[in-house]
């Protein structure tokens, strides 16, 4: 029997008494972590399983490089740095790509092709400031950030488009150009890989997206920052890292913008270092945005990030982190299905498993009453419905259609990612 779905409040937008302040929701992560703390969670509490969270374990793992353990201030970096960032780490990211990507193209990368921000979500939200008047395409599901981000400014219409769970969510380079024509798309933001979903377009598959963009003068605003956590079709091995960047054939006029940073790659989320890469008209539009929006990144990070992108320090510690997740992946895999989660595909990028919990008993099959029901027993996990990215609550806020999925993470330490497992099972089995 289908129930009405009553999304927490915080969800709605709503100040609930006339005030000028506008009532901010909080994105699903941040959503369930607060309230899983107001049962006393705390970051590495042996006592709890964040299966909910947005970051990869931060420790050593074998074969990659040293974790950094300090970072040294140079008298000059208690100065602002530039908006757009310090230019050292601007050419170390524009050379990162250029040696990995680009060996051999005429047209590379420089430092004027590149940004640096204080996080992805300041990253996007410069992008989001500088779009104008256009139609903006976005997925259904994606990621969490994306539904404020899209309501905040105004310029720009949001369009979203609907990824059919019957076929696997998949979406190709000729669906992409119907929605451009018929939708007239001016831009179109996305995570690949697809968080939650998992879903990733790579090798001839993003070549023609870029190729389509292209020719249809349609800007691609690609959120990599899962791009490295890539597993081979139907195998859970290590896949090359996934970056539109190899399919742009000139930097300064093809429409495609990356997104991407030290948060998931590299593992440093605590960094708050991330960049944008694309076009030098769009570089410069974002350091204008930058200015007035958050006024750069801070500079002895930014410093000390430079060592981090040395080209076979990327490459060992993107080995490294592929073949740990990999073991965690295949876990999660096997146990959710034992529970009896429908697995409606793979992930073949991220660290998450998107779920459906529609074979579950009646009392654990609604997303928010199964993450409710783990709370009690100290696990997190994220609802389905806060992927239903709705920008201004333009739809309908009965049922989403995503009201009995539910994202988990193989995020953290493969030990905390088993309790987490184990005490589902428990719940389920138990009921």
């Amino acid at each position: 029997m289908l129930k009405t779905e009553i999304l927490p409040e915080v969800l709605s937008g709503s100040n609930g008494g006339g005030s000028a302040i506008r009532q901010v929701p909080r994105t699903g992560v941040i959503y369930v972590t607060t309230e899983a703390a107001a049962r006393g969670f705390e970051a590495g509490s042996p006592e709890w399983s964040n299966l909910g969270q947005g970051q990869p374990e931060t420790g050593a793992l074998p074969g990659a490089p040293e974790r950094r353990s300090a970072v040294s201030i140079d008298p000059t970096d208690h100065e602002y740095a530039p908006v757009a960032g310090l230019s050292e780490l601007r050419e170390a990211v524009a050379a990162l790509y250029n040696a990995l990507f680009r060996r051999g193209m005429p047209s590379q990368y420089t430092a004027e092709n590149v940004a640096i921000s204080s996080g992805g979500r300041s990253a996007l939200t410069r992008a989001a400031a500088v779009l104008g008047n256009v139609n903006l395409g976005h997925f259904l599901p994606d990621y969490t950030a994306y539904e404020e981000l899209l309501d905040v400014f105004r310029l720009f219409s949001p369009i979203p488009i609907l990824l059919d769970r019957d076929r696997a969510y998949a979406f190709s380079a000729e669906n992409l150009e119907r929605e451009i024509l018929g939708r007239g798309l001016g831009a179109l933001l996305m995570s690949n890989p697809c968080n939650p979903t998992g879903k990733l377009i790579s090798g001839q598959e993003l070549a023609s997206w870029v190729e389509t963009a292209r020719r249809l003068d349609c800007t691609l605003l690609l959120d990599e920052f899962y791009s490295h956590y890539v597993w081979s079709p139907g195998e859970g091995e290590p896949g090359p890292i996934a970056t539109a960047a190899r399919y742009v054939e000139d930097v300064n006029r093809d429409p495609v913008v990356i997104f991407d940073g030290l948060t998931k790659n590299w593992r440093y989320p605590g960094w708050r270092i991330c960049w944008t890469v694309g076009p030098k008209a769009v570089i410069e539009a974002l350091g204008s945005a930058g200015s007035f929006l958050d006024g750069g990144g801070s500079r002895p990070l930014q410093r000390a990030a430079v060592s981090l992108l040395e080209p076979r320090e990327v490459l060992a510690e993107t080995l490294a982190l592929q073949s740990a997740f990999a073991r965690k992946r295949r876990l999660m895999l096997d146990r959710a299905r034992r529970m009896g989660l429908v697995i409606d595909r793979e992930p073949e990028g991220t660290f998450y498993l998107w779920a459906s919990l529609e074979n579950l008993p009646e009392r654990f099959s609604d997303g928010m009453d199964f993450y409710r029901a783990a709370l009690d027993r100290k696990v997190i996990a994220v609802p389905g419905v806060f992927f239903d990215v709705n920008p201004g609550r333009r739809r309908s806020r009965s049922l989403s259609r995503f009201h009995q999925h539910v994202r988990l993470s193989f995020g953290p330490p493969i030990e905390e990612v088993e309790r987490g497992l184990d005490r589902l099972e428990a719940m389920i089995a138990g009921c």
